[in-house]
């Protein structure tokens, strides 16, 4: 798969303006300022094909970009504070409208920033993910903040959360490049699956 045969195919604000779910999606998910636009710009080696926003939280659509082999979906990023309970509502509900329809969703990237935890609506999304059996892989973004002890440490704890399924666990770093030839590995086979979602293992939630 080609990845630097990419471009802008569309954005949505509101439900009713998604595009028709005709080739496989690889969705990006995580909160404002994981670093969700600064890793689709190092997958397709562009560096602005993501606007990279100093101000989190600006995202309010759900955009679209294309490949020859599937469509990459870059969702809004939550759980920025200063945003209002109004366009936080109104994000939601966009977010739910995309999922709640029969979209040809092959794997979804969750990204976590490995410096800490995961927030509470980090684990909203993984259980939501997990509990309506949607494929996804953890992805832990910012690898290189933290020093080789540090990284290790957020690396297995990481791994630990979810030792009782079967999510893949990858680190990653825009900066260094750490993790992008293993993830573009992860979305090409998804590509390649026969398009049904398989039955995850899930035993229990984090």
């Amino acid at each position: 798969m080609n990845f630097q045969q990419v471009s802008f195919e569309s954005a949505a604000g509101k439900a009713s303006q998604l595009p028709k779910s005709d080739v496989p999606e690889i969705v990006f998910s995580g909160k404002s300022n994981v670093g969700k636009s600064s890793l689709l710009n190092k997958l397709v080696n562009r560096k602005a094909l993501a606007r990279v926003s100093a101000t989190p939280g600006k995202t309010a659509t759900i955009n679209f970009f294309r490949l020859p082999d599937c469509r990459l979906v870059d969702l809004p990023g939550y759980g920025y504070a200063k945003v209002s309970q109004s366009e936080k509502k109104r994000w939601a509900e966009l977010v739910e409208g995309y999922f709640a329809q029969n979209r040809n969703i092959r794997l979804v990237v969750q990204l976590l920033d490995m410096r800490h935890a995961p927030t509470e609506d980090d684990r909203g999304m993984v259980n939501f993910l997990l509990e309506n059996e949607i494929p996804f892989i953890a992805v832990c973004t910012k690898a290189d903040k933290l020093n080789k002890t540090q990284r290790n440490a957020q690396f297995t704890y990481y791994q630990d959360i979810f030792s009782e399924t079967d999510i893949q666990v990858l680190p990653f770093s825009s900066q260094t490049g750490e993790g992008v030839e293993e993830l573009r590995r992860c979305i090409e086979k998804a590509c390649l699956a026969d398009g049904e979602n398989e039955s995850l293992e899930i035993t229990s939630n984090i």
